[in-house]
């Protein structure tokens, strides 16, 4: 029986960790990253990964750092014959890469070498791509620049969310692993070289969620469901700030950007002349509504420019 350490932290790793213990290998330790605070009032909370460890009645492993040279011998002990990885969030060193036969092998969430990084899946929503997908990867020390193993691509539809895109992609992902693992371990497939331009998928943080009106409304839209469901996009309506969860394409206006054009619909102006029309929107502090209800009880002046924030 083939033995794995698996290592993941969020949900995006969950469906391949369950996949590989029904496809009936033996995954003896998960590797994750350790619990942390969450929300206002800071709950000390376990990663996804854990929790579907625990579930599966596989022990866990939380070290602070991979250097470490009792975490190496950790999963030494294991004798793991690989490593499959899955959004684990931190760079394996050389004596983690060289303890399994036949390496490491990564789940990545992009067409490599296109978005190498934290949030490959977020940044194809935010550049409006057509298509993204799953590659396999061999691991190297590098930053996702190992050999490619397997690919497979996937469209992305205009009104999807990086959140549903993330979703589809784990279950794409956890497929592949477990059609391509068989001909990795019968080294049956020739690794590829990447090709082409790369790009870093730079983590994201609130300070990205300001929408800027003065962009095109495609640009709009697109970081809208970009930055949803997390860190979500913003604007200031009045004095207080709203999240945005989802908006579409509007019409035609001569008004200037950021401009309140219309309230039902909820519709503002943007760069290129077009209306985004918000369609799901909550106020600090308030409920997530639709933006129809959201206008009936946060009503503003129709033609009003909308604050930056800052």
């Amino acid at each position: 029986m083939v033995r794995c350490v698996f290592m993941g932290t969020p949900d995006f790793a969950v469906p391949s960790l369950k996949k590989l213990v029904q496809a009936g290998y033996a995954v003896t330790l998960v590797v994750t990253q350790e619990d942390k605070p969450v929300g206002r009032k800071q709950v000390l909370t376990p990663p996804d990964v854990k929790k579907a460890a625990e579930e599966l009645g596989i022990p866990v492993f939380q070290p602070k750092s991979l250097k470490d040279v009792e975490a190496q011998e950790r999963i030494r002990k294991e004798n793991p014959d690989c490593i499959i990885v899955a959004a684990y969030g931190k760079i394996l060193p050389k004596d983690i890469l060289e303890i399994p036969s036949y390496g490491c092998i990564n789940i990545h969430g992009s067409l490599l070498p296109k978005y190498r990084g934290a949030a490959p899946i977020q940044w194809a929503v935010l550049n409006g791509d057509a298509e993204t997908g799953i590659t396999i990867m061999q691991m190297d020390e590098g930053l996702d620049t190992g050999d490619i193993l397997a690919v497979s691509k996937v469209s992305i539809p205009q009104e999807i969310t990086s959140g549903q895109l993330f979703d589809q992609l784990a279950e794409e992902g956890a497929n592949l692993l477990i059609k391509t693992l068989p001909d990795i371990l019968k080294k049956a497939i020739t690794p590829q070289k990447q090709e082409g331009e790369s790009s870093y998928a730079a983590m994201l943080s609130k300070k990205d969620s300001p929408l800027d009106f003065s962009k095109s409304v495609k640009e709009v839209h697109n970081k809208i469901r970009g930055l949803n469901p997390w860190p979500v996009a913003t604007l200031m309506w009045g004095q207080k700030k709203a999240k945005v969860f989802s908006s579409k394409l509007g019409g035609e206006t001569h008004a200037v950007p950021g401009t309140l054009v219309s309230g039902t619909p909820l519709q503002i102006a943007c760069g290129d002349q077009k209306t985004i029309e918000i369609t799901e929107i909550q106020l600090e502090g308030g409920k997530r509504l639709s933006a129809e209800e959201f206008f009936r009880g946060h009503a503003l002046d129709i033609g009003v420019v909308l604050p930056s924030e800052g």
